[in-house]
């Protein structure tokens, strides 16, 4: 991850913190407070980042980067049991792809 997409990262995860954090938000039952824990980078443009809320519970984010278009920055979402278990048959799938896709480089 470069620098300046590392300083952004860093940047956000902060201000994710703070929204999480504010007292009249939708789903805030317990008038929660937020602050960043951990930032691991698992690639040039992807993150998981661990949140502690006063309580001392964890929650867990994953962090992507979109580096063009009208989109272009960090996006995030707590991913569920779900959704885990959909990016493990996501890699499978994309494992097949790119062997059918190799044959196209020649």
């Amino acid at each position: 991850m470069n620098k300046q997409i590392a300083k952004e990262l860093q940047e956000f995860t902060n201000i994710v913190a703070k929204r999480f954090s504010y007292k009249d938000r939708e789903g805030n039952f317990n008038n929660e407070t937020f602050s960043v824990k951990d930032v691991i980078p698992t690639s040039d443009h992807t993150a998981v980042v661990s949140f502690e809320k006063d309580t001392g519970k964890i929650g867990l984010a994953f962090f992507y980067y979109l580096p063009r278009g009208k989109s272009k920055g960090w996006k995030y979402f707590f991913p569920t049991d779900a959704h885990v278990v959909g990016f493990r048959a996501f890699e499978y799938y994309k494992f097949l792809i790119e062997k059918d896709n190799y044959k196209f480089n020649f």
